[in-house]
């Protein structure tokens, strides 16, 4: 418990078995209390079913020497992160409490060891703490609040008082603010994202900061004030803006990305248009250092030289701005290795007399024709970049600029930014709805495909929920307002987007780690070609040197190992979204692609999660028995009371109820006036109290041969009805549930229904393997167990109960339509009710993994094959040096070919078809 919204949600748990109970509930110290007719007992596993772990106060402040720690974990971003981290703490301490929130990056551990051995074991387990809240001497202990306890228990008499997720230890947390996010300029490689991730996390404040190459935009966690940030970052050499409308970020980035296209190409010809000549005369001419045409050659290097300041200026620049900071880029390697070139070439024209006769060469086309070639190559790399940006553009382009609002009963167009929650907005037909609100008036068929991904538009009417972004189609609709701006389901969506888009998978690890070192190490490696071939190698020796030397810098390329990963990334991640899907980081992209498992549970995901009674039976007065079950059911929000308040009607006489009992896995047992004791739920729950229900075992069971969930009604001890509630089975579930097992996935489907009804529904999914009866608890355990037999487990779910299992999973899947608590638990949500959304999710994983790693075998074969190779090691053999040019040209390609195949993505489609018309587009 940490916001409103969970004390919400706990209030709605609570209020469905017991209407009259009152919570007072403060979530900053993680104390709820409860004035209720429910046991304590059966209280603290109602809030364990609705993802609230809950324990008494006084138990949670005796205990007996345990601390209790809030910690912030710059490298926390899931719950499998949680999970690891709680594996590696329970190692040492079995009893330790683990529990975290990855969005605030927190983590709460309630434990005997020190604070010290706790720190040092997340920093083993790659998880270290922030310093700024590393554990301190002198914490709060749990005996240390122990007469406030005890104070507090007295002051609550008849209540019970329990704290959900128990921390006590460093009193009131204020909410860490949303992330940062900067436009990051200058970069031009992996080094330069290495040296301004360096220069973001060392700033005060700061606890995660991530920079993505691709999209050249940083994402910042924290309290650190903004302009420290972009102080940062420009005392590294490089520039930042803040971001403050993804919008009118992404338009600007296009245009910038459109200036430099232009600037590159420009520069590319400049260079060629001298360097070409330059290139072609050295094949049919012997330069002669003497006469007029040395001097010809003197003025080609004067001008050679302009080019350089001109066209290749940008490079020295760079250069030079690493250097004054003390680093390495691309920027150094090019300045290097075309500075070097004209030097040679420029000495050999002036002071022929100090170069041997043999080593008397000219380099000027070199130089240019490096420049040149890195201009286009950099500039192809820029419309391929613009591309894979284009689908998170395309979710910015569904937010309307304005809405027609009613106001003082007159329609006026008033810009998006001003509608405020509850006003009312006119929609007519074939316009783009402005904000999340509901149908009041009119009837209409919305498009919401570009949401869900389904192509079927849905009919809307007064009461229905409808979201900015979708397309009203030919009626005409008047609704109010219920979420504005950032708070939309669309807004949501494109900041989860946003966000997801620069984090990183694990696998990108091992190149992050090498961009760091690659220039510096490419340097040293051309330092030790130059001292090999000067004192190793045959005549002309100091030639060969230059040309060796230079070319293990130009050839050399960190730009293609910065883009490896995260355009790949971008483009996976996008390319979900455009199927109704949103992976909230990379770490669940990648975990999807590798799962061999995958968990369903039954209610609202294989079915459609409106059940409905099909059959009913009375062995007492049929009146009496419907009278019970509404006056038991009314208040409840269970599918199952829906469904026979749905089939009895509410609006009827019922007995007073008392003695009110909601039990887990079992029904509800009461005293109805004029009735006693009233008995409604499942078989389990007669037996527990000796009904005898032999009367209706034929028809029970052949109501759950029929995929039927049976509940039973005990009127007085005596069996007073049955009633057969069905929930059908979605009309795709059978055909997603077999593309999943031709993808190579084993599902499992886990119910609490009885063993009969939930087999029925298994078979009919197409389903083996079944877990029947469990409780909400028993659903964790379930994929624990199969993670045991060495699984890689996904679980998919949309209730509150489903949230343990789906924190559980190696990653959770929950349905967009389910709750805030479930969604809140999954790694990847489902626009749509369908299990194909998890499989097209699988598919597309899978695809942006394989393309990540061709990403990164390319990246890295290059360079492997590509820097020995311009050091001359096949010298011998061929008894040729690589030409500088061939290694600009190869440089240039390898950039370009990361970006061309992560582009692939675009038009992948997760169901093997042709690309749809949007994706096209």
């Amino acid at each position: 418990m940490h916001c409103q919204g969970c004390v919400k949600r706990l209030r709605a748990a609570v209020g469905a078995v017991d209407g009259d109970a009152t919570l007072d509930a403060d979530p900053a110290q993680r104390e709820l209390t409860v004035t209720t007719q429910l046991d304590e007992a059966h209280l603290r596993q109602l809030l364990d079913s609705a993802g609230y772990p809950a324990s008494p106060l006084d138990e949670t402040r005796e205990a007996a020497s345990d601390t209790a720690l809030t910690l912030q974990v710059p490298a926390m971003h899931c719950q499998g992160c949680v999970k690891r981290m709680r594996a590696a703490i329970q190692q040492a301490d079995a009893a330790a409490e683990v529990s975290g929130e990855p969005d605030q990056q927190r983590l709460r551990v309630v434990s005997a060891l020190p604070a010290e051995r706790v720190a040092a074991l997340l920093t083993e387990a790659g998880y270290a703490p922030a310093p700024s809240t590393a554990p301190a001497q002198g914490q709060a202990t749990a005996q240390d609040e122990k007469a406030t306890a005890q104070d507090e228990k007295a002051a609550a008499q008849d209540a019970t008082a329990v704290t959900a997720q128990p921390d006590t230890a460093t009193g009131t947390q204020t909410a860490q603010p949303a992330p940062q996010r900067l436009a990051i300029g200058g970069m031009t490689c992996a080094g330069c994202v290495n040296a301004v991730q360096k220069a973001l996390a060392a700033t005060p404040g700061v606890t995660r900061a991530q920079v993505n190459f691709a999209s050249e935009t940083a994402q910042v966690g924290g309290s650190a004030d903004l302009e420290a940030l972009i102080t940062a970052v420009r005392g590294a050499g490089y520039t930042a803006t803040p971001i403050a409308d993804l919008r009118q970020a992404s338009a600007q980035r296009q245009r910038d990305n459109r200036r430099q296209w232009r600037r590159h190409l420009r520069e590319a010809c400049v260079s060629l248009a001298l360097g070409i000549p330059m290139m072609l005369a050295m094949f049919v001419h012997q330069p002669r250092l003497e006469g007029t045409e040395r001097w010809v050659w003197m003025a080609l290097g004067l001008a050679t030289l302009g080019v350089l300041a001109s066209a290749g200026r940008r490079f020295f620049e760079g250069a030079w701005k690493a250097f004054r900071h003390h680093q390495a880029n691309m920027d150094t390697l090019i300045a290097l290795g075309t500075a070097a070139a004209w030097l040679y070439s420029m000495t050999v024209v002036l002071f022929p007399g100090l170069i041997p006769p043999a080593s008397r060469h000219l380099y000027f086309e070199a130089s240019l024709m490096i420049v040149g070639l890195i201009g286009i190559g950099q500039a192809l790399e820029l419309r391929a970049k613009g591309r894979s940006s284009q689908a998170l553009s395309r979710l910015l382009d569904l937010q309307s600029r304005t809405a027609r609002v009613i106001r003082q009963g007159q329609e006026r167009e008033v810009a998006i930014e001003r509608v405020q929650v509850g006003e009312r907005i006119r929609v007519r037909p074939g316009e783009r709805l402005p904000v999340d609100g509901e149908v009041e008036s009119g009837e209409s068929h919305i498009d919401e495909s570009m949401l869900t991904g389904e192509p079927d538009a849905v009919r809307k009417g007064p009461g229905d929920s409808v979201s900015a972004g979708t397309v009203n189609g030919r009626g005409s609709l008047v609704y109010r307002a219920t979420q504005v701006g950032d708070d939309t389901r669309l807004g949501r969506i494109v900041d989860q987007v946003a966000q997801a888009q620069e984090s990183r998978p694990p696998i990108g690890a091992l190149a992050d780690r090498v961009a760091g070192i690659f220039v510096p190490s490419v340097m040293i490696i051309a330092v030790l070609t130059a001292l090999a071939w000067l004192n190793l190698g045959p005549a002309p020796q100091l030639v060969h040197m230059l040309v060796a030397a230079t070319t293990v810098l130009i050839i050399a390329c960190p730009c293609a190992l910065g883009l490896a990963t995260p355009i790949s990334t971008m483009l996976g991640i996008s390319k979900a979204a455009e199927h109704g899907v949103l992976i909230r980081d990379g770490e669940a992209l990648q975990t999807a692609s590798r799962l061999s498992m995958l968990v369903v549970d039954k209610t609202g995901t294989l079915t459609e999660g409106r059940p409905r009674v099909t059959a009913s039976h009375y062995w007492q007065t049929e009146a009496r028995a419907q009278a019970a079950v509404v006056a038991l059911e009314r208040g409840s929000e269970h599918p199952l009371a829906s469904a026979l308040l749905a089939h009895l009607g509410d609006a009827r006489e019922t007995p007073a109820v008392s003695a009110f009992e909601s039990l887990t896995g079992r029904g509800l047992v009461a005293n109805l006036a004029g009735s006693g004791q009233a008995l409604l739920g499942n078989a389990a729950l007669m037996h527990d109290h000796a009904i005898d229900i032999e009367a209706a075992a034929e028809t029970a069971e052949s109501w759950q041969q029929q995929a039927a969930s049976v509940v039973y009604l005990a009127l007085d001890g005596q069996l007073a009805a049955l009633f057969a509630v069905r929930d059908a089975l979605r009309e795709d579930s059978r055909a997603a549930v077999t593309r999943l097992r031709q993808a190579g996935l084993k599902v499992v489907m886990l119910s609490g229904d009885n063993t009969a009804a939930a087999s029925a529904i298994a078979r009919e999914a197409g389903i083996d393997e079944v877990h029947a009866e469990l409780l909400p608890g028993d659903k964790q355990a379930a994929v624990a167990a199969l993670q045991q037999r060495g699984e890689r487990v996904g679980m998919v779910g949309d209730g509150i109960n489903d949230a343990p299992a789906l924190a559980q999973a190696d990653v959770g899947f929950a349905i967009g339509q389910g709750t805030d608590v479930a969604i809140e638990s999954a790694g990847i949500t489902l626009m749509r009710d369908s299990l194909h959304g998890v499989a097209d999710a699988i598919a597309i994983s899978r695809a942006t993994l394989t393309n990540i790693k061709q990403n990164l075998w390319g990246a890295f074969g290059y360079n492997t094959l590509g820097i020995p190779i311009a050091a001359g090691v096949l010298y011998p053999l061929t008894g040729m040096l690589l030409s500088p040019m061939l290694a600009a040209l190869a440089m240039s390609a390898s950039s370009v070919t990361v970006v061309a195949n992560a582009s692939r993505l675009r038009r992948f489609t997760p169901g093997g078809g042709t690309p749809s018309d949007q994706e096209r587009h």
